[in-house]
């Protein structure tokens, strides 16, 4: 497939959480500011730099909020010539941590619609993260572009690294607790939905593919290519000892009795998973470790110790405890801020030094800083998990360790500082192995080779194809009304009445659609039987079938879309024998949709059902309605898809629509951008929507409510939005609100510059 314009490809990288900017990467200034922003970065500008690359477009969340200053209210940002950062609203102003980012996707992915429509499709979209993984794989889902993921690290692997630390340190922290706070259930779900939609799985190491994407149901190694992340080495190069002690000596100095002794440096954020604490201990436990160097931790930036989020703080001042415990004083550094110029000189002040760099986290993805250290010319001692395991593989410069095991961490540290002729071998082999095997200009000819190759054996996306629009009634419209039909305008015959004549009243400007989970025959006989107006657009079969005008034209181009890695046969022999499930009636099967009835008794949870249909490698949508129906269709089916797909073709903007629904497999559609609806008789699995933006809970019930939010919207006049922004109720669903609240009062507190 070809770019549109010829001139090169268009590649869209997703980075969502919004602290993202072009100059000065403010690395370490949370626990969600680390590698993967400069990842991105880097990543954007080298492949703006090939001739075969037309466009890079940086996307990420824009954010309104004086905490974090102006550089992130910047709609566009150029990296350079090609390559930008677009920054897209979407969910309160404020910063928010990533965990608090999901319940506003389905918005971001309505602004992303517009933005494309605008614009014009890429070539590519590049999920990094699981966030942007969700998010990317619904655009690629909907707009039929190929599709790569990174997910850098895994929710899956995270949660049991918690709760195995947890355990070893008996922490009375919960498996509940840790959901309530990190959400792993969303985020393990985003990133099985990333899975299953990439054509291509960037990993940085082997040991991810192995070990880590292998816990997941589509883990797929054949999709899967190891390409390590280039690092810009250009400000990390051997010391040279003619030249003076840099500035950031002078801030150790008041820490330290004997300044120029080796340096054992850690740098890190202060985030229990960085395993600081146990490098103190390691430290604090053996003299002669002490009697050799100095201990130099890097734990960002601080103002204010007592205004850091308290996971931060609770780090540090664990620290500061065992820097008491041991009396340590005068032999542990701790400087409460260093500027990114900084980093560099630091590296080479230990490689003078003699001394080394210390990784211990409990999981590592990549090691960015580890890469940094060699260059410099320090080795390294690092976890033995993720990425340092290749990273000393391929450079021959230090010594892996058990993060978990003061002994190993104790061995590895004193072979550095007591074996001068090793120290030697290793620093000069992490100087040439570093360049060598982490080049941004080997990482991206490889990245476009696998792009191109999938690229170029991708049909053309339908929605980028010339089509005759088969109904010039739908581009008249100003504005469109989509119902849910059974229970949504059924259940109240007045109000329905009343409905109807609204209906027939609005005018030319407004549209009428049906979004219905029943088949086109039975849709159309409840709406005659019920003397609704024929309907401008009609969506059936929850969402998979697509008909327009009076003579119900089938939108072929969402036909297309929707038979990709459709299989109903495999759908049938995996889950007809299923204990629990029971087929519904022929009448309620379609060539897209297969439908039975579910024993909660049996099967408490869909859950088991999305297992074993991923189990057996099917990429469907399993959509459960009332507690006891359940719908199987294809992946890149479904009401939210298909209202997204009507949007973007017809190019209507989601504040034109309002859609209305009452029960599960109407929520795709009443989230995001549109103006939602949520009759008074709605189903138990809608109330998770109450504290979103635009979505209007109605008192009436059945077609009262549909009426009512009508009303509440303005709708047939000048639309107003009442509940555009929620944000007092919405900041309930950030998983760690008082640790946001903490970054807010913060100002730049936070720490800026550690990796």
């Amino acid at each position: 497939m070809q770019s549109p314009d010829n001139d090169g490809l268009r590649i869209t990288l997703l980075s969502l959480h919004g602290l993202v900017r072009g100059h000065d990467p403010e690395l370490g200034r949370d626990a969600d500011t680390g590698g993967q922003i400069k990842y991105v970065l880097e990543l954007a500008r080298e492949l703006a730099t090939r001739d075969d690359v037309a466009s890079v477009e940086l996307v990420t969340r824009q954010l309104i909020d004086d905490r974090v200053g102006p550089d992130y209210a910047q709609v566009e940002e150029p990296l350079c010539d090609k390559a930008k950062i677009i920054r897209v609203p979407f969910g309160p102003r404020r910063y928010l941590r990533k965990e608090a980012l999901w319940p506003y996707l389905e918005t971001f992915i309505d602004q992303m619609l517009g933005h494309y429509r605008r614009t014009g499709l890429p070539d590519l979209i590049h999920g990094h993260y699981a966030d942007a993984g969700y998010a990317g794989a619904q655009l690629a889902r909907l707009l039929h572009v190929p599709y790569a993921f990174t997910g850098h690290s895994l929710g899956r692997v995270k949660r049991e690294r918690l709760l195995a630390s947890k355990s070893k340190s008996k922490s009375k922290k919960s498996p509940e607790d840790l959901e309530k706070k990190f959400k792993f259930k969303r985020r393990e779900e985003a990133e099985e939905t990333a899975l299953e939609t990439a054509a291509l799985v960037i990993t940085s190491t082997g040991q991810e593919v192995e070990q880590q994407y292998s816990i997941y149901h589509h883990y797929q190694p054949d999709r899967m290519e190891v390409i390590p992340p280039g690092v810009d080495l250009s400000h990390f190069y051997p010391d040279d000892p003619s030249e003076p002690l840099p500035p950031i000596y002078d801030k150790l100095v008041p820490f330290l009795r004997e300044p120029d002794k080796p340096a054992v440096l850690a740098m890190a954020r202060p985030d229990e998973r960085k395993n600081l604490e146990m490098l103190v201990r390691v430290y604090g436990e053996n003299p002669k470790m002490q009697e050799a160097a100095n201990l130099v931790l890097v734990m960002g930036g601080r103002d204010d110790l007592r205004t850091l989020p308290p996971s931060q703080r609770r780090v540090i001042t664990n620290v500061l405890q065992l820097i008491d415990v041991y009396d340590l004083y005068g032999k542990v550094a701790y400087p409460k801020s260093h500027r990114p110029v900084d980093v560099p000189d630091l590296y080479r002040l230990v490689a003078r030094q003699k001394g080394v760099f210390v990784n211990p986290a409990m999981t590592e993805p990549f090691g960015l800083t580890l890469l940094e250290a060699a260059a410099s010319g320090v080795p390294i001692v690092a976890t033995n998990d993720g990425g340092p395991r290749d990273i000393i593989a391929n450079c021959q410069n230090g010594l892996l360790i058990d993060p978990f095991d003061p002994d190993s961490i104790d061995h590895a540290i004193m072979r550095c500082l007591t074996e001068p002729e090793q120290w030697e071998t290793w620093s000069q082999a992490g100087i040439s192995g570093s360049r060598e095997h982490y080049s941004w200009k080997n990482h991206v000819d490889r990245y476009l080779r696998d792009v191109s190759e999938i690229i170029d054996t991708s049909a053309p996306p339908a929605l980028s194809q010339s089509d005759s629009r088969t109904s010039k009634r739908l581009p008249e419209f100003d504005r469109i009304i989509m119902t849910d039909l059974d229970n949504t305008l059924t259940g109240d015959e007045q109000a329905l009445n009343e409905f109807v004549d609204l209906m027939k009243h609005a005018g030319k400007d407004v549209g009428f659609g049906i979004d219905t989970g029943r088949s086109l025959a039975e849709a159309m006989s409840l709406i005659n039987e019920l003397g609704l107006p024929r309907p401008d657009v009609l969506s059936a079969a929850v969402g998979t079938e697509l008909y327009y005008g009076a003579d119900l034209t089938p939108d072929r181009s969402w036909h297309q879309q929707i038979a990709h890695h459709w299989n109903q046969k495999l759908v049938h022999e995996v889950l007809d024998d299923m204990p629990g499930l029971f087929l519904q009636k022929d009448k309620d099967q379609t060539e897209f949709k297969i439908s039975y009835r579910i024993d909660p008794e049996v099967i408490p949870s869909v859950d088991k059902v999305r297992r074993r249909l991923r189990e057996a490698g099917l990429r469907v949508n399993a959509i459960l309605s009332l507690g006891s129906f359940l719908d199987i269709i294809p992946i890149r089916g479904g009401s939210e898809l298909s209202l997204r797909h009507l949007a973007y073709r017809w190019g209507f903007e989601p504040e034109h629509m309002l859609v209305a629904g009452d029960c599960g497999n109407d929520e795709g559609m009443l989230k995001g951008a549109t103006l939602g609806v949520v009759v008074g008789n709605y189903s138990p699995e809608l109330e998770k929507l109450r504290r979103l933006p635009r979505i209007y809970f109605a008192e009436g019930h059945h077609a009262r409510g549909v009426l009512e939010g009508i009303e509440y919207y303005d709708f047939l006049n000048h639309i107003r939005i009442p509940n555009d922004k929620v944000e007092a109720d919405s900041s309930k669903e950030d998983t760690n609100q008082s640790e946001s609240n903490d970054f807010e009062q913060n100002q730049d507190a936070a720490a800026r510059s550690a990796s």
